[in-house]
């Protein structure tokens, strides 16, 4: 996938820059997984569940349940097999 910026606005206001490292779709829902490190050094990296109003011009997202993060991780874990390595 194409290196993708997006800005993520947090409860709270602030501003965060992640870059989006891969997309999927699980059980009819958009998932996302996103790296708040520069490229080509360690960080973190999250799931994100897609929950935006299909007429909306921003998406939002939120944090998924335990049991979608650890189904869509696995899948994106194969997706990204030799390419990042995606520690629990």
């Amino acid at each position: 996938m194409e290196d993708n910026t997006i800005i993520m606005t947090m409860d709270d206001g602030t501003e965060v820059e992640f870059t989006v490292l891969e997309t999927t779709v699980f059980g009819g829902n958009n998932y996302i997984l996103v790296t708040d490190a520069p490229d080509d050094e360690d960080g973190l990296c999250f799931v994100m569940k897609e929950v935006s109003d299909p007429d909306a011009e921003e998406a939002v997202y939120e944090d998924p349940t335990d049991e979608e993060a650890d189904a869509v991780m696995a899948i994106f874990q194969q997706m990204l097999e030799g390419e990042i390595d995606i520690e629990r």
